[in-house]
């Protein structure tokens, strides 16, 4: 049976939703990485993850590109990395015959998500040719021009630069997440998941369907939302944000993105929350949610609902995500009495949606799924 446009968008966006749910099932307070990741994928722009050594950036990303699918490439740059290391070493065979070719199978010219930490320490050659592959999608390097497959490339650092010529480097990454060590409240978790290791199992990956959807995403009506946006980057101009010309036209590819992720084939107010994504800064995201903070109100996603909380700090992204949440045990359970370890778990999600939002004033997406867990904890 053929599917139309609208379907296709659905079944696509509900088997991404799956893969970066199991994504997320491995990580302690790194999920936003594996949601952007995804994000990113689909609107064909890179991400830049900044946050101190030793804080699970690489394997959240890992966890992302296991579920999507796809070539995937990693590599540590240092000082003293060799473009040959990244890009692929000299064609020994062509170079017989005079000609200055390169090996790019397995290397990054033919990955489809890489992850590149400590990008930023890369020698001159290695940051020009990076830019003519994140740019345009293809590897030129003497006699060899590839044409990349690369969807996302992540990189990492632990701060941002301070060098003029980095930080134009540096722009090419549109979305920017900043990461901390994981909270007091995450210690326990954290200290059990890394001793017992991931227990996600490895997904069938969905890399056709991330593909199918952006193309939707590159479909995508953005003309009732544009207004909004026009509004949103005036007041970030006025509070001293400085997207540039060129972040501001890309920004929209992220808006598109989130809309088709969320099954939808045109955007509106409930994807303005990844405008904070893409201000340079820590700071400046942070005053971005301040001087938006009535725009993004609207925002929820059902797909990528930990990134859009955290962008809109908005109440319906909250709920859906506490909604999700809630689904997913209930789902677990399937009617069986929970055991003690069930209830730990459905009385956390049950104060969280307490503390969140007042009883009068609970959402519909709520309302009947803290009935539900209710039932289940009661004695």
């Amino acid at each position: 049976m053929t599917l139309t446009p609208a379907e296709q968008v659905s079944d696509d966006a509900q088997a991404v939703r799956a893969a970066i749910t199991a994504a997320r099932s491995s990580l302690v307070e790194r999920e936003l990485i594996a949601e952007v990741v995804a994000l990113c994928a689909v609107a064909g722009e890179h991400l830049l993850v900044v946050g101190p050594p030793g804080t699970a950036k690489s394997a959240a990303v890992r966890a992302a590109a296991t579920q999507l699918g796809g070539a995937y490439f990693e590599y540590l740059i240092g000082r003293f990395t060799e473009p040959n290391e990244i890009f692929g070493p000299v064609d020994l065979r062509r170079l017989r015959d005079g000609v200055m070719a390169y090996e790019t199978a397995g290397m990054l010219p033919t990955a489809e998500i890489a992850f590149l930490d400590e990008v930023f320490t890369g020698s001159t050659a290695i940051l020009n040719t990076l830019l003519g592959l994140l740019n345009e999608r293809v590897f030129r390097r003497g006699a060899t021009e590839v044409a990349s497959p690369l969807r996302v490339c992540v990189g990492a650092a632990n701060t941002l630069p301070d060098d003029p010529a980095l930080l134009a480097f540096a722009d090419r990454f549109l979305a920017r997440l900043y990461v901390r060590p994981v909270s007091d409240a995450g210690l326990e978790e954290l200290l059990e998941r890394g001793w017992g290791g991931s227990d996600a199992p490895l997904g069938p990956g969905v890399m056709a369907a991330v593909d199918r959807l952006a193309s939707a995403a590159r479909r995508c009506e953005l003309g009732p939302v544009r207004p909004l946006l026009a509004t949103a980057l005036r007041r970030l101009r006025e509070a001293g944000i400085g997207l540039s010309d060129r972040r501001a036209v890309r920004v929209q590819r992220l808006v598109a993105a989130a809309a088709v992720l969320d099954g939808r084939q045109a955007a509106g107010p409930a994807e303005l929350w990844v405008l904070p994504l893409a201000a340079p800064t820590e700071q400046d995201q942070e005053r971005a949610r301040q001087v938006l903070a009535d725009l993004l109100a609207s925002s929820v996603s059902g797909t990528l609902g930990h990134a859009a909380e955290e962008y809109s700090r908005g109440p319906l992204a909250r709920a859906e995500r506490l909604a999700a949440a809630g689904r997913r045990l209930l789902v677990q359970l399937d009617g069986a009495a929970p055991t003690r370890d069930d209830r730990l778990r459905l009385e956390a999600t049950l104060r969280e949606i307490d503390a969140g939002f007042a009883a009068d004033d609970l959402p519909e997406q709520l309302r009947d799924v803290r009935g539900r867990l209710v039932d289940l904890v009661a004695p």
